[in-house]
């Protein structure tokens, strides 16, 4: 009706009507209009529409979920049960084993659940088989800009990407699932949830990303049909510059309203990392994820004739023993990508460079040494021998792959192949990829000259350069185990750090982001023969990826087997059990470490801080039983929103319909499990309120801090019956102004065994 008396018929798109978290709509329509709507009466807001993208770039085992949760939840047949996930994201392939409904245990219906599942207009059935119960699709804002091509994009929930069939895998993929690749079985896969069910929302596709009007849109069919959890792998580019604060825009304002509907919403953090205020997740109500690498390391050599062996990347797979594999992380000595395959033992073989096998010098156009293309090389020349290919800036792009290059060396006949780096951007992560025949990437630059200067001494050549015979020889070694590092988990160094920020002129929140770190580097899971965005999988079954986007559906799924065992939490008390319990040492012992660049650029590795890691790593087992929680609801946030410097109370009203009369004072009051002031000025104190979810109990409060920061805690000891809850206060002075922020924990020890601790972040400054 607004739209009808505003302007001409036919002069606008009306997209979506937003019936459930916020009170509007969205339209397409020209600038000029945008502004005649703003001022017309009954209008609260007009915001321009956003992109966001997706979050990419040996699990259960490594978390203890087989022997330390699933039992308490009846086992990993029932783990999950009856719980709901909504992952927005870019769908799902719903013929993935990953995702099938099994008649030797079917699954019941869900009465609480109201989504619709809409029919593939190919196949003409629907997406939906009682794992997956849900499955909708929404590109609205993607068709309006132009953006939508239905040929890749796919008009239905049918995954055009392999992203979204990945993060539901981690968080609710069928267990036991036997992960094939180039014709062997290397172990079972599964979620953390692995009876919890799917519905998918998917509004992020291949090539764009996504646009905020179809992700909200996703969002509030989702809670209106029930979700219990929302796993979201997607994040803006960028602080959004059309808004005062991080924390009030559609997207974080249809979040808030989620989570006052009950649902606990898992987002990843952003993959902006190593660098400080590169975190796209910023709300208090929403659990912001980071991500680690676990505790795999894949090493090969190639051994040179002259004796010398080259130190690389592992790539090829021969399965050499029965391994049990939950999504990635295996506890099983005998690893996931168990061994990899060797040149045969004790022989040697002719290694032949592809620049010196073209079958026609006008081959060079197709960059012949990257090895893409078995027809421009000479066979007779390849077979038997070790194929020596260049690892150019076409691997960096994606417009060449080591997928390809296994496979030109098997068309060629070649016993194995060689990747060297020849010059590497600072910072380039080389990942293990599965191939069919021995392979070795070489990716440090000084032994690829090793390895060019000893292949040009043995090579001779006639005066126009051509090659009179192959001398240099090699073999590729047996890249053994896994070599499993006892630093695991670090933080990745492509997972987004804090300090947040509050508005986009980037000034310090009082409030710590990342919530949490959850594994998120080299994750094994379903992927969709549609997926193209990783060229290494393309038609694979399951892809080796890693992300921020992999870290949430941890979250996501370990939270279900909280809600399952707690059905009363909110979701605040379900992100302070993950929080509260999580850990800051690593596997052996130490403090938690996070990569980072040195001063050459190279990766180092630094000691953690709350910045990079949140609370710590989860740890699903003590989360189950955390003893206290500290809750909030929709009135403590609507409170932080009023507190927070810079924001207009009129535009609260607007996103919240609630007035800000809160009590809470600062934004460092909310009762997170986290305590941060970013301008500390002489003295302050705050307050946090504590409920014991457990029997009765008296805890003892102690905390550290950096000295430049004097900390004290009231009271010192406190007991608590079954469900009662308790203040107390934390006053922080500063001391000395170091001009950098300063880290400190509270730690509560129960007389039952229950451990509670809290990071505590400040910068001093002077008066």
């Amino acid at each position: 009706m607004l739209l009808g008396m505003l302007f001409e018929h036919g002069s606008y798109k009306k997209l979506y009507s937003y019936k459930h978290l916020i009170n509007g709509f969205s339209v397409h329509l020209s600038p000029q209009q945008a502004e005649t709507l703003k001022r017309a009466p009954g209008v609260k807001s007009v915001e321009r529409d956003w992109k966001v993208r997706k979050l990419t770039t040996h699990t259960p085992q490594f978390l203890g979920l087989p022997t330390g949760v699933w039992p308490a939840g009846g086992g990993f047949d029932r783990a999950g049960e009856d719980i709901v996930i909504g992952f927005v994201d870019s769908g799902i392939y719903p013929h993935h084993p990953s995702f099938a409904a099994h008649h030797d245990d079917p699954y019941g219906p869900v009465p609480k659940y109201r989504g619709k599942c809409e029919i593939d207009p190919d196949t003409k059935r629907d997406f939906c088989n009682g794992k997956i119960i849900g499955a909708q699709y929404f590109a609205e804002a993607a068709k309006a800009a132009g953006a939508f091509n239905p040929t890749i994009d796919f008009a239905s929930p049918m995954d055009g990407d392999g992203h979204g069939s990945h993060t539901a895998a981690i968080a609710a993929g069928n267990n036991g699932i036997p992960v094939r690749l180039h014709g062997h079985e290397f172990g079972k896969a599964s979620g953390m949830a692995p009876r919890a069910r799917i519905a998918v929302y998917k509004a992020i596709y291949r090539l764009f990303g996504g646009f905020v009007a179809d992700v909200v849109a996703a969002i509030d069919q989702a809670v209106h049909d029930g979700v219990d959890i929302l796993s979201l792998s997607v994040g803006p580019n960028s602080p959004p510059t059309n808004t005062k604060t991080t924390f009030l825009n559609p997207f974080d304002a249809t979040l808030l309203a989620a989570v006052k509907a009950g649902v606990f919403v898992a987002q990843a953090a952003g993959n902006g990392g190593p660098f400080p205020k590169t975190l796209v997740s910023y709300s208090p109500w929403i659990a912001s994820v980071a991500a680690a690498i676990d505790d795999r390391r894949y090493k090969n050599h190639l051994n040179l004739g002259n004796g010398k062996a080259l130190a690389g990347l592992g790539l090829s797979l021969v399965a050499k023993c029965a391994i049990s594999l939950i999504v990635s992380m295996v506890a099983d000595p005998c690893q996931f990508l168990g061994a990899f395959a060797s040149t045969h033992p004790n022989q040697t073989y002719t290694m032949v460079a592809a620049n010196d096998a073209l079958l026609d010098s006008s081959a060079t156009k197709f960059s012949p040494s990257d090895c893409q293309r078995p027809e421009v090389l000479n066979k007779k020349l390849v077979e038997g021998n070790i194929l020596l290919c260049g690892y150019s800036f076409n691997f960096v792009v994606g417009t060449a792959s080591i997928k390809k290059v296994s496979e030109t060396a098997k068309a060629l006949g070649a016993v194995g192949f060689v990747l060297a780096v020849e010059n590497v951007s600072p910072g380039t992560k080389f990942d293990p990829v599965p191939v069919g025949i021995p392979g070795i990437l070489i990716t440090d630059v000084s032994k690829t000259m090793d390895l060019i200067d000893y292949y040009n001494v043995s090579t001779p050549r006639d005066w126009t350069g051509r090659v009179k015979s192959f001398k240099a020889i090699g073999s590729i070694g047996d890249g053994l185990m896994p070599i499993l590092h006892k630093s695991a988990p670090e933080v990745a160094l492509f997972s987004a750090r804090g300090p947040n920020i509050r508005d986009f002129s980037f000034q310090d929140a009082d409030l710590l982001k990342p919530d949490i770190l959850a594994p998120g580097s080299l994750i094994w899971a379903a992927w969709s023969p549609n997926g193209t965005d990783e060229p290494n999988f393309v038609g694979e079954g399951f892809a080796l990826i890693s992300g921020t986007s992999m870290a949430a559906p941890h979250i996501a799924g370990i939270a279900a087997l909280l809600k399952q065992k707690h059905p009363q939490w909110s979701p605040a008390a379900i992100k302070s059990a993950l929080m509260t319990t999580s850990t800051k040492l690593d596997r052996a012992g130490r403090p938690l470490q996070a990569q980072q660049y040195s001063e050459t650029e190279a990766m180092k590795l630094v000691p953690g801080t709350p910045f990079d890691y949140g609370s710590g790593h989860v740890n699903p087992r003590a989360a189950l039983d955390p003893g206290l929680i500290f809750d909030a609801g929709y009135e403590d946030y609507v409170g932080f929103l009023c507190t927070t410097p810079g924001i207009d109370i009129h535009e609260i009203k607007k996103y919240t319909n609630s007035p800000c009369n809160s009590t809470i004072g600062r934004p460092s009051n909310l009762n997170t499990p986290s305590i941060t002031i970013s301008h500390l000025v002489g003295t302050q104190t705050v307050t946090r309120t504590v409920t014991n979810v457990a029997g009765e109990e008296t805890y003892v409060i102690t905390a550290r801090m950096h000295p430049s920061i004097a900390i004290e805690t009231r009271p010192s000891a406190m007991t608590l019956r079954p469900g009662a809850s308790r203040k107390f206060s934390v006053t922080l002075t500063t001391r000395s102004v170091t001009r950098s922020y300063c880290f400190g924990e509270i730690t509560m020890k129960g007389s039952r065994g229950h451990k509670v601790t809290i990071p505590v972040v400040a910068m001093g400054h002077w008066r």
